[in-house]
């Protein structure tokens, strides 16, 4: 970060709970091991209530772009409102001590959030949607073959994952069904 950049508080607290959808969400990198020792690099976006991995992005290289993407896929995905309000908590990585997305939060009305520099418990969530991705689609496999092998595995796994992976904090259902019901409530209400 620039030395005259605003100091980012981490507002979780290692609190990877929220009440209420779309208010608190936490993000990351992870490498996706692609044949001949090259790598894709991959952002997330989770909500911490309903657990939806709300925005992801895959690319060939770590630019601020693969996370601003992430970003703005979840704010997309969140629809009118898109995700103004939120709160967005990441590590101290390069990409999210940029300008650039500091500029992008701002524009989305994101309020951003950081753990202390060297501590992946400070970002637990989103490192364990990582490892669970990673489990779930490479099997014990070391690689995929290629890129489009890679990609194909994560949107399928996400797609699963968002309509059908059951979660015990959400009453054994999806996260897109425990949001469907929360809107439902809410609606009623």
């Amino acid at each position: 970060p620039e030395p005259a950049a605003t100091r980012v508080p981490d507002l979780l607290q290692r609190d990877f709970t929220a009440t209420t959808p779309n208010t608190r969400y936490v993000g990351d990198i992870t490498y996706l091991p692609i044949g001949d020792g090259k790598f894709l690099y991959l952002a997330t976006v989770l909500d911490l209530c309903s657990k939806r991995l709300a925005g992801w992005s895959i690319a060939d290289h770590m630019r601020t772009s693969l996370v601003t993407d992430a970003l703005k896929a979840a704010a997309a995905a969140r629809g009118a409102g898109g995700l103004h309000g939120a709160i967005f908590h990441s590590d101290n990585g390069a990409q999210y001590v940029s300008k650039e997305f500091a500029q992008v939060c701002e524009n989305l009305g994101v309020i951003r959030s950081r753990g202390a520099v060297g501590t992946s418990a400070d970002n637990a969530a989103a490192e364990s949607l990582n490892a669970s991705l990673k489990r779930e689609t490479l099997q014990g496999k070391k690689r995929w073959n290629g890129a489009r092998e890679a990609r194909l595995a994560v949107f399928r796994w996400a797609t699963r994952y968002n309509t059908r992976t059951r979660h015990s904090r959400l009453g054994q259902i999806s996260p897109i069904a425990f949001e469907q019901r929360s809107t439902t409530l809410a609606t009623a209400a």
